[in-house]
């Protein structure tokens, strides 16, 4: 059993809250919520249902650390850094997530994330090429549905959210700290540290 876990609310089979509210049935280990879901009500109900802390993206590492380090204290199972044989830094870097890092292969239309390449159906894959090739700005969905499914001309402007969806939580179970597609309400999305 693991000493602590940390969980992202938006999971892809299965949500996080309903994985948290499953593992309080059988342990008490700690549980840390880390995700973009900010609203109060994500907040409270994530810590009702027997979450330790809930922490929001974008996050501080050493934060992060911090508190996984006092609900460890607190529940008695933690070890200090030079106990456990390892630097504060080293802790850290153990806990900080990597910088972000997409391959793109335009000529075998693939997309590599952390090295691993991502099982992408067709839009999906043009959907992340667009905003690959456009990091850190934020597209709207009739941009994206241009050049997307310019040649679709029968498809509806929610078809990007639904792509968006699924291409997040197959990014999401390469890289479960870092939310790389953001939105931004009313505009569109964006591409966060390709």
């Amino acid at each position: 059993m693991p000493a602590l876990v940390v969980l992202d609310v938006g999971l892809p089979d299965m949500s996080g809250l309903e994985t948290c509210r499953r593992l309080r049935q059988f342990s008490d280990v700690p549980v840390i919520f880390l995700t973009a879901r900010s609203d109060e009500i994500d907040r409270i109900v994530g810590l009702e249902i027997g979450a330790d802390d809930y922490v929001t993206k974008p996050f501080s590492p050493r934060e992060l650390v911090a508190r996984i380090r006092v609900i460890l204290r607190r529940a008695g199972t933690a070890q200090a850094p030079r106990e456990a044989g390892m630097s504060i830094a080293a802790d850290a870097a153990t806990v900080a997530p990597a910088p972000l890092r997409f391959e793109l292969r335009a000529l075998e239309a693939r997309v590599l994330f952390h090295g691993q390449p991502l099982a992408l159906t067709r839009y999906e894959y043009l959907l992340l090429k667009t905003l690959l090739e456009h990091p850190c700005h934020v597209l709207s969905r009739a941009q994206l549905m241009e050049r997307v499914w310019g040649g679709a001309p029968d498809t509806l402007e929610r078809t990007v959210d639904a792509h968006v969806k699924s291409l997040r939580a197959k990014l999401r179970a390469v890289d479960a700290l870092h939310e790389p597609i953001q939105t931004h309400r009313g505009f569109g999305y964006s591409l966060a540290g390709a």
